[in-house]
């Protein structure tokens, strides 16, 4: 019954392992019975945690204008691992980041009311740390594109 029910989870969407124990722990399968089923779904690849890790990489980066800085944490809290995380990251485009970021900027900087002055840049860099940007690339950004960000 939980190994078909996983199997239509998986066939849905990419899932990670970690979402799969937590979903049989929440349905009260054992520790034993949970890793039966888990090594076979692994082994007939319903899932893979390194393609869940490029799905969902490309998938933040791309639609939710995350940066790389949250997505790898997002993944390591499902407790994927660090070498399938840097493989997912190495595989975003690094043109279509840039243009999210920008993207996300431009957004955030017509809501603005400071526009171009000190406070106006600090708040669109703060935003951009908390979408997970890397400072560098965020600072370069701003100083380069924060007059053509504004309306």
């Amino acid at each position: 019954m939980a190994l078909s029910r996983l199997a239509t989870l998986c066939a849905r969407a990419e899932r990670c392992r970690s979402e799969l124990e937590q979903k049989l722990r929440l349905w009260g399968i054992g520790a034993a019975d949970s890793e039966r089923i888990l090594s076979r779904l692994e082994k007939e690849r319903y899932f893979d945690d390194r393609r869940f890790a490029a799905a969902f990489t490309r998938d933040k980066a791309l639609y939710s204008h995350w940066g790389r800085r949250k997505i790898e944490a997002a993944l390591r809290l499902k407790r994927i691992e660090p070498a399938d995380i840097a493989a997912a990251s190495d595989e975003l485009d690094e043109d279509e980041y840039r243009a999210a970021m920008l993207e996300a900027l431009a957004t955030k900087a017509r809501s603005v009311k400071e526009g171009d002055t000190y406070e106006g840049r600090t708040k669109l860099y703060r935003f951009g740390l908390s979408r997970g940007y890397e400072p560098a690339l965020l600072a370069a950004a701003i100083r380069a594109h924060l007059p053509f960000i504004r309306p």
